[in-house]
């Protein structure tokens, strides 16, 4: 099960990078539209983009942190993993892979086992 943790960590920073990237690329995109000639409220559209970017930046930081924790092997990670995972199964189709992946390995008790017996820190 330690195997399928390290997996499920790293996809979940995998994820969590892809949408730091989406933020960026939609940031970039309204902004520099803003800047064609004809456009009538170029303030408008510089607004829109810098807030869904930032809102998608930090709708992705806690897949990032997730993901870290779980390869660290953190109960409350594993906890927290699995809210995400439930979140995110509406995200189809990488979303809800991943979520699904994550809460067959997160529920087994195999994996349940394998974070409780960690030393406390």
């Amino acid at each position: 099960m330690g195997k399928h943790v390290k997996i499920i960590g790293g996809l979940w920073i995998v994820l969590g990078m892809l949408g730091f990237l989406w933020a960026f690329f939609v940031s970039a995109l309204m902004i520099g539209v803003s800047f064609i000639p004809d456009i009538e409220t170029p303030f408008l559209l510089r607004g829109i983009g810098f807030w869904a970017g930032l809102i998608i930046f930090v709708m992705s930081l806690p897949e990032i942190i997730a993901g870290i924790f779980l390869l660290r092997k953190r109960e409350w990670a594993r906890i927290f993993t699995l809210v995400l995972a439930f979140m995110s199964l509406l995200n189809f189709p990488l979303g809800t892979a991943l979520g699904v992946y994550t809460i067959v390995i997160l529920f087994k008790p195999e994996t349940v086992q394998l974070f409780s017996t960690l030393p406390k820190k």
